[in-house]
């Protein structure tokens, strides 16, 4: 029997840094809202078995209608309320997955609206087999180490440094126990799902690489690049 694999796709964010009155998720990218793109790609890939979608408290209805129904999103099997933090949300997730489910997960900001599903199948293979991965691309800049006075201490060797992205897949018990030995811990200091593994788990994180335009649309100015590329990715 294959494994199930079930997408998390996370569209609780408050989108502060967009400076909009509308949360970043329901903004419109050409003529539809950022989310329905991620949305409509992973609900075509026919590895992923089912969708579960963490949105913010008291937008279940609303996101149901006006954006699940509306554009014929299909695999969606519950909407869940997130949390305070990203890593509330995608626990609240986990816990609903909690019964359902000893294969996969696959964790994706909904705010990355150009993930393929070239990058998604690529995340299955590899978290089958490594059962931690991450999509990620090679840094392109010089990256600086500096310190706390604001004055550059070196530089670090960028061969060896990736930019991380979504989504992030792993093994179903293997995130549920790091979720919940993080929450025992009470530790704060997380940015994303890979760093929960790597603190509370002894499991090695693969990285896949992935696409310079799966971008994560966070600031004004991130609508002008995903504009351009929506021009090209269509």
């Amino acid at each position: 029997m294959r494994e199930k694999v079930t997408a998390i796709i996370l569209a609780a964010g408050q989108g502060k840094r967009m400076k909009s009155n509308i949360q970043k998720q329901y903004i419109s990218l050409g003529n539809k809202p950022i989310i329905v793109y991620a949305l409509s790609t992973f609900s075509k890939c026919k590895e992923i078995d089912e969708i579960v979608v963490v949105v913010s408290p008291g937008d279940i209805n609303y996101f149901k209608k006006e954006i699940i129904d509306k554009y014929n999103i299909e695999k969606v099997v519950t909407i869940v309320e997130g949390g305070k933090e990203r890593y509330h949300s995608v626990y609240n997730a986990l816990k609903y997955i909690d019964g359902n489910n000893n294969g996969y997960v696959l964790i994706h900001d909904g705010a990355r609206p150009f993930v393929r599903k070239e990058e998604i199948k690529k995340c299955i293979t590899s978290v089958k087999e490594y059962k931690a991965c991450v999509l990620g691309v090679p840094s392109k800049d010089t990256i600086k180490k500096v310190e706390k006075e604001g004055f550059i201490e070196g530089t670090v060797d960028r061969k060896n440094l990736w930019l991380i992205q979504t989504p992030q897949g792993f093994s179903f018990e293997l995130i549920k126990e790091a979720y919940v030995k993080f929450f025992e811990d009470s530790n704060t200091n997380i940015t994303d799902d890979a760093m929960i593994v790597e603190n509370y788990s002894d499991k090695k994180v693969k990285i896949v690489e992935g696409s310079y335009n799966n971008i994560k649309i966070t600031t004004p100015e991130d609508l002008i690049f995903g504009e351009a590329i929506l021009k090209h990715y269509i």
